[in-house]
């Protein structure tokens, strides 16, 4: 199902529920508001949850994203991503290896399961070395500083674009982009946005149909 180009598609509006900035709602609540308004994929990143409560919200996003047709991923663990049956698990530098996640994967599922496994870059040499590793697409930034979490490195949107153009996996850019800059930054030849704020602070449906508006008009 998770194809190159599926892939593409999906990671057009990549959105990460967040317990502190979208309260009161809860993760569940959030994603199913982020997919009405258009969300093509949703990430489960909670670094407070212990392990028995991010499997249980990874099996009820698990559900709602594929009755919706949305990419489901589960930032960092493998573990739950497997356990709760998730489209895939998105990598960091400092995570497992992405070939031996896909080593656990295959092992756990067997090689028909078409398992995605994302990983974060941040330059054109980290692009090339996660393609190399057999990453399906990448997170690429921060692109702009965010509030959630304050030690990224920042690489701006030409650092972006540099290590994009070094690679052909589907990609999405990520870190404090809204509206006002999603222009320039899809300018960098990303193929869609991952968002916190810009979706889940305030009206979430509303604001996920006015990034996903915007992004339609950027791809005419």
């Amino acid at each position: 199902m998770w194809d190159r180009e599926n892939l593409r598609r999906a990671l057009r509006l990549y959105v990460i529920p967040d317990r502190v900035i979208g309260a009161p709602l809860s993760l569940e609540e959030q994603a199913r508001l982020a997919l009405d308004g258009g969300a093509t994929a949703i990430q489960l990143r909670d670094k407070s949850m212990n392990g028995g409560e991010l499997l249980k919200t990874a099996k009820a996003l698990a559900t709602l994203c594929r009755e919706r047709g949305a990419l489901f991923i589960v930032n960092d663990r493998l573990d739950v991503a497997l356990l709760s049956d998730a489209d895939g698990v998105h990598l960091g530098q400092d995570d497992l290896p992405v070939t031996e996640a896909r080593r656990l994967a295959v092992a756990a599922q067997g090689l028909s399961y078409p398992f995605v496994i994302g990983a974060s870059v941040h330059t054109a040499c980290e692009a090339k070395e996660a393609e190399g590793a057999g990453a399906d697409y990448l997170g690429v930034g921060a692109v702009f500083g965010t509030g959630s979490k304050g030690d990224v490195t920042i690489i701006g949107v030409e650092g972006c674009r540099e290590a994009v153009k070094e690679t052909l996996l589907p990609s999405a850019a990520i870190g404090g982009i809204s509206l006002d800059n999603l222009a320039e930054v899809m300018s960098a030849g990303v193929d869609g946005v991952s968002v916190i704020s810009a979706v889940v602070r305030g009206d979430v449906r509303e604001r996920a149909a006015a990034m996903k508006k915007a992004l339609i008009q950027l791809a005419r």
